[in-house]
């Protein structure tokens, strides 16, 4: 089906798929193929309608005194091979196809419902049968009841026994020494476990340091002042490596990395320490810090 919209100067054009098996290139080839005076191809694309099926979307610029929308669909739908409908009768097919496949949804659907209803009953039954050995377990003692009757002459001699039994394994101090000796071996464990812990070296807390040394002007010897930063020491510092970054106006400054011991050294002192170079230094800025 073709439906045009009129606009000044020109008229939009939708023309719609036969199935989800047709070619939509050569479909789109065709329709460009109709070629006329006053009529101009535009662009184009393919948009989903559903099932797969996919409409090529085309617009066209048409002189309305040299061709009509009758033209075109005359001239489009003698592509039969690519079955190009054009009217509302002609859509039966599509329709029908269309219906066969919401029909076999359903019944899919159908068919997922059966087989999610037997697999909730098969669980139903697996969790029937883990719990079977349990409830068949306390039909046992009920042998004795059943031997009681066929000959009950031997019911208080079977208690006798099972009652003196109980009153031999009672034990009023036992428990109390049980929980003596596993208070004594817990106490052992702790004192062990406190022992190894205090054997274990304490964890030193240390920082990555990133310094940006700026000289005064492009004539300070960089290398001295690498020197000279370098030369700081202290207990729990460690320098690393350096690269010299340029500022602007022909001025580098040094930027060199350390680690650090935290509780020993902090960035005040390293910028106090630097900063005493004034010959070469003009300030000291912490770049990065990072703890490790």
């Amino acid at each position: 089906m073709i439906s045009l919209y009129p606009s000044p100067k020109f008229k939009k054009g939708k023309q719609n798929q036969w199935d989800d098996e047709t070619d939509m290139s050569k479909l789109e080839e065709c329709v460009r193929s109709v070629q006329a005076d006053g009529l101009l191809w535009g662009s184009s694309k393919l948009v989903p309608v559903g099932y797969g099926i996919k409409k090529l979307q085309i617009q066209c610029v048409v002189e309305d005194d040299k061709v009509g929308t009758d033209m075109l669909e005359e001239e489009i739908t003698k592509f039969e091979d690519y079955g190009v409908p054009c009217g509302a009768g002609d859509q039966g097919e599509l329709i029908t196809r269309m219906k066969s496949l919401e029909l076999e949804n359903q019944n899919l659907h159908s068919v997922v419902e059966d087989l999610r209803s037997a697999l909730c009953k098969l669980e139903s039954r697996v969790a029937l049968l883990e719990k079977r050995p349990a409830t068949t377990a306390a039909p046992a003692p009920t042998a004795a009841p059943a031997c009681a009757k066929a000959a009950p002459v031997q019911q208080p001699k079977v208690r006798a026994p099972v009652e003196e039994d109980d009153d031999d394994d009672l034990d009023l101090f036992g428990s109390d020494e049980e929980d003596d000796e596993a208070e004594r071996v817990r106490e052992q464990r702790l004192k062990e476990y406190a022992e190894k812990k205090a054997k274990k070296p304490a964890l030193i807390a240390k920082s990555s340091i990133l310094l940006d040394v700026k000289p005064w002007d492009d004539e300070t010897d960089m290398s001295k002042l690498e020197e000279c930063v370098r030369s700081v020491q202290a207990d729990g510092l460690l320098w690393g490596s350096s690269k010299l970054v340029p500022v602007g106006y022909g001025i580098k400054k040094l930027q060199i990395q350390c680690v650090v011991e935290d509780d020993k050294v902090g960035t005040d002192m390293l910028e106090e320490e630097i900063t005493k170079f004034e010959d070469y230094v003009q300030s000291v800025d912490v770049a990065a810090f990072n703890k490790i």
